[in-house]
């Protein structure tokens, strides 16, 4: 069976949505990650199955091929582990194939034991989410109140991968946190130091007075 799952790569600041493809046959039993992956990705293979194995379920001896897609940009680092697992587990029937997941991604590291662990670029990727038209993410608890600061978003925080397959599934239920922005990012405008007690740094003091001279 043909699994479709989605989540988002960083390109310095710009988001590429990512295709994960994950087929199940017959043949000679093995695991390969394509699409160009780096090394830490292609690592993720072992963190997915270990973490799937934890769980209680025994993956059958099949060929197991999960493509990264676009081919042509290359995929760096553990965000995708989330992702594949689900991506597994829903192709070997194991969550609902029916359930539709065309307008959520997965972000989110997975430790041998099926914890979902936090991870860099959250926040970014969660903005460019948007301009493709994602509805929903579900990320690591841990990136749950920078990812719940962009509005327009579901944002749903999970500790392990059991918990996510079980809300996928539909027996838990867990509720979207709101966070109030402006506390988070809260401008204050009173300081103890002064700006002539930096000492050197001019180039930097330079820049500053040119910002705030272009902001008033």
């Amino acid at each position: 069976m043909l699994s479709v799952i989605k989540s988002i790569a960083l390109q310095g600041l710009n988001g590429i949505l990512v295709n994960i493809e994950v087929d199940i046959s017959s043949g000679l039993p093995s695991w390969d990650i394509i699409g160009l992956p780096d090394v830490s990705v292609k690592e993720s293979k072992e963190r997915v199955r270990t973490a799937i194995k934890n769980l209680g379920i025994n993956l059958l001896s099949r060929k197991y091929v999960i493509n990264l897609s676009p081919a042509n940009v290359k995929k760096i680092g553990s965000v995708f582990d989330l992702a594949m697992a689900i991506g597994i587990l829903q192709a070997s029937s194991e969550i609902n194939e029916d359930l539709k997941l065309d307008d959520t991604i997965f972000i989110g590291e997975l430790s041998l034991d099926g914890e979902v662990e936090g991870v860099n670029g959250v926040l970014p990727m969660c903005i460019e989410a948007l301009k493709f038209g994602i509805k929903r993410v579900i990320v690591p608890k841990k990136n749950l109140v920078e990812a719940s600061c962009v509005e327009g978003l579901k944002v749903i925080g999970v500790s392990s991968l059991k918990e996510t397959m079980d809300y996928l599934n539909g027996k838990i239920e867990i509720t979207q946190e709101k966070f109030d922005s402006k506390k988070i990012f809260g401008v204050n405008e009173k300081y103890n130091i002064d700006f002539s007690e930096v000492k050197g740094q001019k180039a930097t003091k330079r820049a500053l007075e040119i910002a705030v001279a272009r902001k008033s």
